[in-house]
This record gives C-alpha cells, sequence and structure tokens, in this order.
C-alpha cells in the first residue's frame, strides 16, 4: 500500500505540504511551523530522513537529526538537558502521518525504515503531553518516557527506544 523510502529532493514539496497541514497554526500538534525552506534544510541535511508515499503523495515523514545538528531548535536544547541519551543517540522527529493514513500501522514502517539507517543507535524524542494519540503510537513501538520539560508553558515527555 505504501513505498517506503528515503526522502530526496524531489520529496521536499510534498513533505512540507504534509508538516504545514499538521502545523499548530492548522490547528495540527507538531511543535513548530515548517515553511518551505525550513524543511529543505531538514530533509537535505546528513541524518536520514524517511517518506512514505501513497499514489504518489507524501503521506508520512520520519527525521532523524544528530544530537549536535546546528542550529538547535529550544525544543531541541531542552530535550536535550533532561535527556542526553547514549554517546552516539539521535534526535528522532518530527513524524508526520496524513489525517487520512492515521491508525494503520504506518508510523511503525516509517521507524521500522529508520531503524535500517540508525541500527543500534538510541532515538530520543519528545511528544507534547496533550498528544496522547502520538504518545500511545510511541509505546506501541516500544518507546518509554525518560525525562520531561517544560517550553513556553507546554509540557513535554521525552521517550527513549532503548532506556528503560
Amino acid at each position: 500500500m505504501y513505498s517506503i523510502n528515503l526522502a530526496t529532493a524531489a520529496d521536499i514539496e510534498g513533505i512540507a505540504q504534509l508538516l504545514q497541514a499538521n502545523a499548530p497554526s492548522r490547528g495540527g500538534s507538531l511543535t513548530g511551523e515548517f515553511p518551505l525552506e525550513k524543511v529543505r534544510q531538514m530533509a537535505l541535511g546528513s541524518s536520514p530522513v524517511v517518506i512514505a508515499l501513497r499514489d504518489d503523495t507524501v503521506v508520512g515523514v520520519l527525521f532523524s537529526a544528530a544530537k549536535d545538528a546546528q542550529p538547535a531548535p529550544p525544543s531541541i536544547k531542552a530535550m536535550l538537558a533532561a535527556w542526553p541519551g547514549s554517546p552516539d543517540a539521535y534526535v528522532y522527529g518530527p513524524a508526520c502521518v496524513a489525517a487520512t493514513e492515521r491508525g494503520q500501522g504506518l508510523l511503525a514502517q516509517l521507524y521500522t525504515q529508520l531503524q535500517r539507517y540508525q541500527q543500534g543507535r538510541e532515538a530520543i524524542l519528545f511528544i507534547r503531553r496533550d498528544n496522547t494519540a502520538s504518545l500511545r503510537a510511541h509505546a506501541r513501538l516500544g518507546m518509554h518516557e525518560v525525562a520531561s520539560f517544560t517550553l513556553e508553558g507546554e509540557e513535554y515527555a521525552v521517550l527513549s527506544d532503548t532506556a528503560h
């Protein structure tokens, strides 16, 4: 049903459209806004970005980044201050699945593909506490809460896929 691959330059516009459709300014639960140029910089960085296509449309994306990637937004700095993880850990996310595809196991497929590229490395991520659907989805992937932080009045859980 899905084609799951590493993102290429040709996918950037579709990734940006998906992220923008789920941005806070449109009632979505992502942290932050994702204009095209920001998405281009994130997608063409040195870390793998995995996408899911259905009928040539980007319907899912999962980013990864080095812990020391610069410039780091305040949310990443706060997360890493709360839980730095193992020395070779990586930052997982953002993850975004189109509303039409939720509940069909797509996040697990994206994560499985990303693990092939980040083999044996700890994933560290944060999720806003009120995003219960994402917290549940990541718990199903075997991720555990390891810390928390508050930023701009919002509470976040920090999760890891290896820490207990």
